[in-house]
């Protein structure tokens, strides 16, 4: 069952924190002790881990079903260590796959977990086959032609209804990154996100994020070098126009980016304040 923290109660007006990173056990480029420094150096007072969960297909990005434990470990470590000057977390970016396997699943609701981000980076083919659409917009393109015999549509709509029954299943504390499939959409078809069926799919999502008790996480990673936040900040007045509980996470891979474009998210958020 999922914990429901309340983060904005938790960190109680701090702005030096992040719920999202990734470290040696997935794709992070960094060993989580860099990553601990780091926070510790730039003032932080609250800090998370998130390995990519394991997953039952092959991946190079996601941990494997034996580190887990190890992760585990290590973070208690870190909270030994450290924990006089930052709050640190246990956290898991738990892929969605389907009903099989989710953050609602036994495996996950068993893990000594302190909260869980929710996500969706892969997608089935019209084979079932699951296909990472995460990735830079090179390798997107070649998974286009290979996989989704250049549907985009496709490719959208089944990102955002996986989403939204990932929404529905349940069982993570925030929705990470929710309409990041329009990143690479939109250099493979410019203007997609602006087209009527498109906005009304992102519209649905943000819908049943409403009400539904978790957080969304407003997501710098690809500001400095793409010039946009996830959610979309459409996307985002309406959820902060309902109310919806939204933290400012970096996604960071690297220790230097732990605090990537963070002030200028706040800033975004404080001016849709009334």
């Amino acid at each position: 069952m999922r914990s429901e923290i309340d983060f904005l109660k938790l960190l109680d007006g701090s702005r030096r924190y992040t719920f999202h990173s990734h470290t040696e056990f997935c794709d992070g480029r960094a060993q989580m002790e860099a990553f601990a420094r780091e926070a510790v150096k730039q003032g932080f007072t609250h800090y998370g881990f998130t390995p990519h969960s394991p997953i039952p297909i092959f991946s190079t990005c996601n941990m494997k079903l034996d580190n887990v434990a190890v992760f585990i470990g290590e973070v208690g470590r870190i909270k030994r260590e450290y924990g006089d000057r930052v709050a640190f977390f246990a956290g898991m970016e738990v892929d969605y796959l389907g009903d099989g396997w989710g953050p609602s699943s036994d495996y996950f609701a068993g893990l000594p977990l302190d909260y869980m981000i929710g996500s969706v980076h892969f997608i089935p083919d019209r084979e079932g086959t699951f296909v990472d659409v995460d990735g830079n917009f090179e390798s997107f393109s070649r998974k286009m032609t290979k996989y989704f015999h250049e549907d985009i549509r496709y490719v959208v709509e089944t990102f955002y209804s996986q989403s939204i029954r990932m929404v529905e299943a349940g069982g993570f504390d925030i929705i990470g990154h929710l309409d990041k499939v329009g990143h690479n959409a939109s250099h493979y078809q410019p203007g997609i996100e602006d087209e009527p069926w498109y906005r009304a799919l992102a519209d649905e999502l943000v819908d049943r994020v409403i009400g539904s008790g978790v957080t969304v996480e407003l997501n710098t990673k690809a500001r400095k070098e793409h010039g946009r936040f996830f959610p979309s900040e459409r996307l985002l007045g309406r959820l902060a126009e309902a109310h919806v509980p939204i933290i400012v996470n970096s996604d960071a891979h690297v220790p230097a980016l732990i605090d990537a474009s963070r002030d200028e998210a706040f800033s975004l958020l404080d001016s849709m304040k009334p």
